[in-house]
């Protein structure tokens, strides 16, 4: 086993491994030119992670991409999430990927013997190159996320593409879960930049916990963006005790949403968030699936987390913590650009919300823990 871990530590040389260098995707079709044409100047592997892969006109650029690389010899690895891509012609695209040699995993196929099994799910989304450049963030593989191919209403997300020493992690860390090695490890802090699992032992209380502390150490302000906010209890009341201490927190949610139940969760929490100071906004034109926090301008979380009970207890997450200068500046020019296209929601008027409207928070909210 190993063998996998080290199989090309060889050719990464020392000065590989420092610096780190981000690159910001906000646009699908850029995101997914930069990781075919990483794919295609692959040397030696290509290992790949998503929650869906759907086999339309984009996952079948990535499947012949894929194919032509492992034909090559080139070795490729490529873990999808069972129910993620279920309905995605997922048995075509098995067939299409092993037969040219990639190696393929379904995570968490349903077991009639293990039936709790299947509401944990690998909800990460993950490219990693020759261990030497890696992808991370919100996008899965699918159309629905190509302006090309789904027009101007496709999904507004967000990933990141990083080198150096977090790109050598990033490999480990997917080698860990290709081979579901749960045994703690320590992960380099050089740089204030942090990759972050739930898998390890251990791992989910210390993610969970990192975020609490994101919130809990803001002085200034804290800008959150995510498509599903149904925080544990936690979460809720370090976003409180910040807008009471003064901080300037601002929520960025879908005001268009693809799982109704978790936005009528979500907006059951307004009154008390609104009564606490927390400013929350609804992005209006096209649906959000972002999920990013910058706390103080300076310190930043990217990665395949929602703020929902189902990453922080169910779903397997990955996600940078960076204190990267430009990165954070970027991503608050971001966040103040989607508040250009968002509609603040207004207490008073909130408060005047129908009747009809608070049923359907209040059974949202009873499910919450099931979304």
């Amino acid at each position: 086993m190993q063998e996998l871990f080290d199989s090309h530590a060889l050719s990464l040389r020392r000065s590989d491994l420092t610096a780190v260098t981000f690159e910001l995707y906000t646009d699908g079709d850029s995101l997914y030119d930069a990781m075919l044409r990483s794919i295609a100047a692959a040397r030696e592997e290509i290992l790949l992670e998503c929650y869906i892969f759907s086999l339309d006109e984009v996952g079948q650029r990535f499947v012949a991409a894929l194919r032509a690389k492992a034909a090559q010899g080139i070795t490729v690895r490529v873990q999808l999430d069972a129910a993620g891509s279920l309905f995605w012609q997922s048995r075509r695209l098995s067939r299409q990927l092993r037969q040219s040699g990639v190696q393929l995993k379904w995570f968490h196929r349903w077991d009639w013997r293990r039936p709790w099994r299947y509401n944990r799910r690998d909800h990460r989304k993950l490219l990693v190159v020759d261990g030497r450049c890696a992808f991370l963030g919100g996008f899965n593989i699918h159309r629905q996320s190509s302006r090309r191919a789904f027009g101007d209403q496709c999904w507004r997300d967000t990933h990141i593409r990083f080198d150096g020493y977090l790109a050598s992690e990033a490999r480990h860390l997917f080698m860990r879960f290709w081979v579901r090695r749960k045994r703690p490890h320590v992960q380099p802090t050089a740089g204030g930049d942090l990759l972050m699992t739930n898998y390890m032992l251990g791992a989910r209380r210390l993610l969970n916990g990192t975020f609490a502390s994101m919130l809990s150490h803001a002085r200034e302000s804290i800008l959150i963006t995510t498509p599903y906010f149904v925080p544990e209890r936690r979460i809720r009341r370090q976003i409180v005790a910040a807008a009471t201490r003064g901080v300037d927190v601002r929520l960025l949610i879908p005001g268009i949403s693809d799982v109704r139940l978790a936005q009528w969760a979500a907006r059951a929490v307004y009154d008390k968030l609104l009564a606490d100071g927390v400013r929350i906004y609804e992005y209006q034109p096209r649906l959000l699936h972002a999920k990013t926090i910058v706390v103080d301008n300076n310190y930043a979380t990217v990665g395949t987390a929602n703020l929902d009970y189902r990453s922080f207890l169910l779903n397997y997450e990955l996600n940078l913590f960076t204190r990267d200068r430009r990165l954070c500046e970027q991503l608050v020019r971001q966040f103040h650009h989607d508040l250009d296209n968002s509609r603040e929601i207004n207490a008073a008027t909130w408060a005047r919300r129908p009747r009809s409207q608070r049923v359907l928070e209040w059974t949202g909210w009873l499910v919450r823990r099931w979304l």
